[in-house]
């Protein structure tokens, strides 16, 4: 019996129409780029034009795997996997929370978190499966850093002028959700939302797409190739960062910047220091007091009240994760302002989903940055073996964050990050071809 293959990869290349690539790039533009505040009308519960392509990302994964000539990958991928084990526990809390009574409300907040957990599955997939090639991941990273890059625009227009450019922004199908104002005030100065649903989730947004625009503007320079567009990306997306003045992206740059420098030649640490140096005397001159403001945040740790605040709900937590050790009491039954905020994603994932959950989240991320550094251990090509680095260093982003923030709560960062675990196992595969799946 002869065996049907799907036509080379390679041999498509000039004339490949979309593809996984082209879905995982839209996807990327349409959840930086259009407002979080902005939800499909006629829907019973809030959905996000970037869910709704995540839902649709599901579908188009599914039929694929049923047939040969769409594209997508098949056979074990140690990312895939993860992905499947998060799923499976996140849909066994569930069940364990369907099963017993609910409050309505309760059960509702299930339901449509559930939904959008799903969408955060599909697109990871796609990404993982649906993106074949070194050309194709560039594709959909490249995106990510120049809508980053339009992000740290519009941050800096809210930041410098205090005018959200975004309130008058209307998609026909949609509707504003709540009024959560793009603009915040710490300290006598403005934080910085851009289109993301808050001056935090904007910062480690632009934490996670700064090491991948860093990879560019390196890549480009030691290629010889122009270099300035990746430079002003550069930029604008570390200006973004310390226009939402928040701990939370610091403290995940902070350690993406040593993974980062510690793997980095000699010569590309200076250039990267020099930057550094650079960049924060242009913030000093145009935007006096936010270095000093953003260093306050670290000073006198024991002393601050946000600290204090999340650090006095461990008790809680603890009671509720004893409840229900192991499944947890369902994702989306937590919900303020009835329940207490932990701004922990772990410890919200063990009230949630139980050690279980807290293990495959774990799990998946850790499962990527595995991905992406072993494609770096693996390649004979430096500037694959650099995106690996940078892709392994925006992951220990959201790894870090999870402790400081509600990743599941913000759809911008968990878009991003679950985008990128995709993107980790895409990459392994590139570079190691005879894996299951690579098509010959």
């Amino acid at each position: 019996m002869s065996t049907v293959l799907a036509p080379p990869v390679v041999g498509r290349a000039a004339t490949r129409g979309a593809d996984g690539a082209t879905f995982s790039a839209l996807f990327v533009v349409i959840l930086m780029i259009v407002p979080a505040r902005l939800i499909l009308r006629g829907l019973p519960f809030a959905l996000t034009p970037a869910e709704a392509v995540g839902l649709f990302a599901v579908v188009w994964w599914f039929c694929a795997h049923l047939t040969n000539t769409l594209g997508a990958a098949k056979g074990f991928s140690p990312v895939r996997t993860a992905i499947y084990l998060y799923a499976v526990a996140y849909l066994a809390s569930y069940a364990q929370a369907a099963v017993a009574y609910l409050e309505p409300r309760q059960l509702e907040l299930a339901d449509h978190i559930g939904v959008i957990a799903l969408a955060l599955v599909g697109i990871a997939l796609v990404a993982c499966d649906g993106v074949r090639g070194r050309d194709r991941i560039d594709l959909v990273l490249k995106t990510a850093v120049v809508a980053g890059a339009i992000l740290g625009v519009i941050g800096g227009i809210q930041f410098l002028f205090s005018w959200d450019i975004t309130a008058d922004l209307t998609i026909p199908g949609t509707r504003v959700r709540g009024e959560a104002p793009a603009i915040l005030e710490r300290n006598g100065l403005n934080r910085a939302a851009a289109t993301t649903s808050h001056p935090i989730e904007f910062g480690v947004v632009c934490s996670m797409i700064l090491p991948i625009a860093l990879h560019y503007a390196f890549a480009a320079r030691e290629a010889g190739r122009p270099v300035l567009r990746w430079v002003v990306c550069c930029a604008l997306i570390a200006a973004g960062l310390v226009f939402s003045a928040s701990r939370s992206p610091v403290l995940g740059l902070a350690a993406a910047g040593l993974l980062l420098l510690s793997h980095w030649p000699a010569r590309r640490r200076v250039q990267a220091l020099i930057a550094l140096v650079v960049f924060l005397a242009v913030v000093r001159l145009t935007a006096p007091g936010l270095v000093g403001a953003i260093a306050g945040l670290f000073d006198n740790l024991g002393n601050d009240d946000s600290i204090r605040y999340r650090t006095a709900d461990y008790t809680i937590a603890l009671e509720a994760i004893w409840q229900h050790p192991l499944l947890g009491r369902g994702h989306g039954t937590w919900y303020p302002p009835y329940d207490v905020v932990f701004d922990n994603q772990y410890l919200l994932t063990a009230v949630e989903g139980g050690l279980l959950g807290v293990a495959t989240l774990v799990g998946l991320l850790g499962t990527a940055i595995w991905a992406a550094l072993k494609a770096r251990r693996l390649s004979t090509d430096q500037t694959t073996r650099d995106l690996g680095l940078s892709l392994a260093a925006s992951l220990l982003v959201t790894l870090v964050g999870c402790a400081t923030f509600d990743l599941n709560a913000f759809e911008t960062t968990s878009g991003i990050a679950f985008l990128f675990v995709g993107l980790a196992g895409a990459l392994l595969r590139t570079v190691r071809p005879r894996d299951a799946g690579a098509l010959p």
